[in-house]
């Protein structure tokens, strides 16, 4: 089973029919992770991962391919009728490889080994319907991320809580957050700890140079292209990413 729906996201990803939720019956965590291993050796190489962590389910990881990772300000072309999620987020990205996860200070040692980086996620999805779709079919489909958009780093962190957040994101004329966030999981380096602890070698594991984005401050508004859209988290720098449609 991950072999073919392998294949068919593969195709979805490069213009063929949207895959059925169906698609995904039957589908376990081993053979969604399989698939993305499949995918990441036809679209990659990986350029980062995605991260969450349910509070009543196992952790979720997904790549993010180097060529959907992008600096800003930038300019995605997007089919006029396809309509996309936008998220602002904490990211990490390692400097040095990974400290050795046995070590008794791990935590402190993986903290002076990243950067901290404002992101927007573009959320699409190669399945038919997203909203609907089982969790492992999500996670199969690289946790239907699209592209990542990155502001400019801020090595020493130190003075930033990544326990909470604030800032600003708007769409168009819309303004999707205005002031306090919510952090997804209450704390994104505990997240991006998780993560490293979890991820060991899928997908070639967390390489020095790639970044690890830990969940949405905003929720996940679908929106339709034709749309600037500017962000800023508090501390942090400002995004700015056009949606142009196709």
């Amino acid at each position: 089973m991950p072999e073919a729906l392998a294949r068919l996201l593969a195709q979805a990803s490069r213009g063929s029919t949207k895959v059925p939720n169906s698609a995904g019956e039957g589908l376990t965590r081993e053979g969604a992770f399989e698939v993305q291993e499949r995918l990441a050796a036809s679209f990659g190489p990986v350029g980062g991962f995605k991260v969450a962590c349910p509070p009543d389910a196992p952790i979720v990881i997904a790549p993010i391919y180097s060529s959907d990772i992008h600096d800003s300000p930038a300019t995605l072309s997007i089919p006029a009728k396809e309509a996309v999620g936008v998220e602002m987020e904490y990211a990490f990205r390692l400097l040095e490889p990974l400290p050795d996860p046995m070590a008794s200070d791990f935590a402190s040692r993986l903290r002076a080994a990243v950067e901290l980086l404002p992101a927007l996620e573009l959320v699409r999805a190669r399945i038919a319907d997203p909203v609907a779709a089982d969790p492992l079919l999500k996670m199969a489909d690289n946790q239907i991320n699209g592209a990542v958009v990155l502001g400019g780093p801020l090595r020493d962190w130190r003075a930033q809580d990544v326990t909470r957040a604030a800032g600003r994101l708007q769409a168009g004329s819309e303004v999707l957050l205005d002031g306090a966030a919510r952090v997804p999981g209450g704390d994104a380096f505990e997240t991006l700890c998780k993560f490293a602890l979890a991820i060991g070698a899928h997908c070639g594991g967390w390489q020095p140079g790639q970044v690890v984005i830990t969940g949405s401050l905003n929720g996940l508004p679908w929106l339709s292209p034709g749309l600037n859209i500017a962000g800023q988290i508090d501390g942090l720098g400002t995004l700015e990413m056009r949606l142009d449609a196709a």
